[in-house]
């Protein structure tokens, strides 16, 4: 697959954690639009299924921290969904179609069964997004999305510096890493590259973090605060004469 991601040497791809929660309630429509406005490359979304099998935009399993509602997602229709939050939760159709002509990052959040991750990778195929999203979580929700599409483009959630396994590696192919940023430094980066991959990272929110990052040479930086993201990458690529010089 093409891909418009970064590559050493190329500019960091600033990625959109669950839009611009800072300022718009997450994984919304609004908070989508509002991060594509300060500058993403890409907008990352979690997506669980409703009791009648539609993806929906949502993180937690329940509706209650953002919506005030303890329902479980899974026990409740689209329909429900719609009506508990005043049609604040998006399909991922809706989605796609409100970023159209943008990369999104799907992240599938607990521990989605087979035919959860069939689903999802159906709504990105039926809305004819294929070449503008990938996928992220553990090992075994991205055995199942390499199950539902060979040819999709996948980033490996790893959560230790030990690192994978070669047959896993082998059976889902990833094209990323994706660490917590706290394990990262330029070492690791460094491994991820000479085995042929990207690397991303998740969710340093100070420019000290970002700055650290950027310098330890990774690909992408996910972030909760999108415009300081973008500003950090600026200044760090910008010629010594053109940086902000010390105050007083």
């Amino acid at each position: 697959m093409t891909s418009s991601a970064a590559r050493p040497g190329r500019p960091v791809t600033a990625v959109a954690h669950r839009g611009d929660p800072y300022r718009v309630r997450e994984n919304t429509v609004a908070s989508l639009r509002s991060a594509l406005a300060r500058g993403a490359d890409v907008v990352e979304v979690d997506v669980r299924l409703t009791r009648d099998g539609v993806p929906v935009l949502l993180h937690d399993a329940t509706l209650k921290r953002l919506w005030r509602h303890e329902r479980p997602v899974l026990a409740l229709s689209r329909a429900e969904v719609r009506g508990l939050t005043g049609g604040g939760v998006p399909t991922l159709a809706e989605a796609l179609a409100a970023t159209e002509g943008h990369r999104m990052m799907i992240d599938l959040p607990g521990s989605p069964d087979v035919r959860a991750v069939r689903r999802v990778v159906g709504a990105v195929a039926e809305a004819g997004a294929a070449d503008r999203v990938y996928y992220c979580a553990g090992a075994a929700a991205m055995l199942a999305v390499r199950a539902a599409d060979p040819a999709a483009e996948i980033a490996l959630t790893w959560t230790t510096l030990a690192p994978p396994r070669p047959v896993l590696m082998e059976a889902i192919r990833p094209r990323w890493l994706n660490y917590r940023f706290p394990l990262v430094d330029r070492a690791l980066a460094d491994r991820v590259h000479r085995d042929g991959r990207l690397l991303s990272v998740w969710t340093p929110d100070t420019r000290r973090a970002m700055r650290r990052l950027l310098a330890a040479g990774v690909d992408s930086i996910t972030t909760n605060r999108i415009d300081v993201l973008c500003a950090t990458r600026a200044s760090a690529a910008a010629p010594p004469s053109d940086r902000p010089g010390p105050r007083g």
